[in-house]
């Protein structure tokens, strides 16, 4: 039994030289890769902190971004790319906040690490709640200031 294996020329052609591949798969559509920044799924690389959730059912992976597209990939044996998927998107979480903004609902406001220097706040507004409304996101963007002060990022 080999300990190490060499990757697939098609992984490293595929992937940016900065990232340093976790765990792979192949199903039809391809090789699905979780690497250290990235995963690369259906000819698409997604750095973590623009991953918003995975789900997993018998036949593979759907991933939704941030920005709420969504990617599918059939993956009859996925190895260890389902604890990979989990293990990232949770360590690319800095701060998961929700904070009530008037009667009708609230919003959650959510950091990710970038890079190591660097955050990305998003607003995820209650259900029903217009994120294109001016007072709602002015409410919003106040409590983003009191919330970066408390948790000092």
């Amino acid at each position: 039994m080999k300990l190490f294996r060499r990757l697939p020329a098609e992984i490293r052609g595929t992937i940016d030289p900065g990232d340093r591949v976790l765990t792979y798969a192949e199903g039809p559509g391809g090789y699905v890769i979780a690497a250290d920044r990235a995963l690369y799924l259906g000819g698409e690389r997604l750095p973590w902190f623009q991953v918003d959730r995975g789900a997993w059912d018998e036949e593979g992976l759907t991933v939704v971004t941030t920005d709420g597209r969504s990617y599918r990939a059939l993956l009859p044996e996925p190895g260890r790319i389902p604890e990979a998927v989990r293990e990232r998107v949770t360590a690319s979480i800095v701060v998961n906040h929700y904070v009530p903004l008037d009667a009708r609902g609230g919003v959650r406001l959510v950091a990710r690490r970038a890079d190591a220097d660097r955050l990305v706040w998003e607003f995820v507004f209650d259900a029903g709640l217009d994120p294109d409304d001016a007072g709602l996101r002015a409410l919003a963007e106040q409590a983003l200031e009191e919330t970066r002060r408390s948790f000092g990022v």
